[in-house]
């Protein structure tokens, strides 16, 4: 069954097991200037604060020019249906106008929701960055989404993607044997609860300002153009 856009409840993660719970989720919202904290150099006592690298840490590598005026966060889930949709209706769009033209940089950041097969994708992407291809597995992951928990994101089929790209399959495998980069992935998901993310996608656009701005769910490229023109113009 396919949910959308997933919504998660009391999400924890860690290297080895992941708890999830969710549900349906219909309208798409936003909200825009949250304030962004230095980061902070001693540990905070109390609830966590939002800081840079609650935004730019813990994700993939920059894709575009790193001095991009605006950045685009993205929160997803490899197994998520409307992940997905923005992927194939919206991002390519993005890509086109915005990133390869030295206006936006964007930035993916795990936040694994629906399953195990999820955290798996999630470490298969980051082994290929070790290789200088995580966008080109981050893409052929939403190419081969066919559903959610219905066994497109195995062991077998994930080591598959890393041949078709052409990744060196046994440097790729002892990384995902060994889970190398199974902090970062938890790091990530603990910073999409410290922005009280409910579900995925969800996205910030961070202007050459700091003004931030929150967006939910497979938004059409009107929206980011809106968006964009706007921290444009300034």
């Amino acid at each position: 069954m396919i949910h959308g856009p997933s919504l998660a409840i009391g999400a924890g993660i860690s290297s080895i097991v992941i708890i999830v719970a969710f549900l349906g989720f219909d309208g798409v919202s936003n909200q825009t200037e949250l304030t962004i904290e230095p980061s902070p150099t001693v540990q905070q006592v109390g609830p966590p604060k939002i800081t840079a690298d609650t935004f730019l840490a813990n994700g993939s590598p920059v894709l575009g020019n790193t001095n991009a005026p605006i950045t685009l966060i993205e929160f997803g889930d490899y197994q998520c249906h409307f992940c997905n949709v923005f992927f194939h209706s919206t991002e390519g769009d993005i890509l086109k106008k915005y990133v390869e033209t030295g206006k936006v940089k964007m930035i993916f950041k795990d936040y694994n929701i629906i399953g195990p097969d999820s955290v798996n994708a999630s470490h298969g992407a980051h082994c290929a960055k070790e290789q200088g291809l995580f966008w080109e597995y981050h893409d052929i992951l939403y190419s081969n989404w066919t559903g959610e928990n219905n066994g497109w994101a195995s062991s077998e089929n994930l080591a598959l993607f890393a041949q078709e790209i052409g990744l060196d399959v046994d440097a790729w495998s002892e990384c995902m044997i060994d889970g190398k980069h199974s902090q970062i992935i938890v790091d990530s998901n603990e910073d999409a609860r410290t922005l009280e993310l409910s579900g995925t996608p969800a996205f910030f656009v961070i202007g050459p300002d700091g003004k931030t701005t929150k967006l939910f769910g497979a938004q059409p490229l009107e929206t980011f153009e809106r968006i964009f023109q706007e921290e444009l113009e300034k």
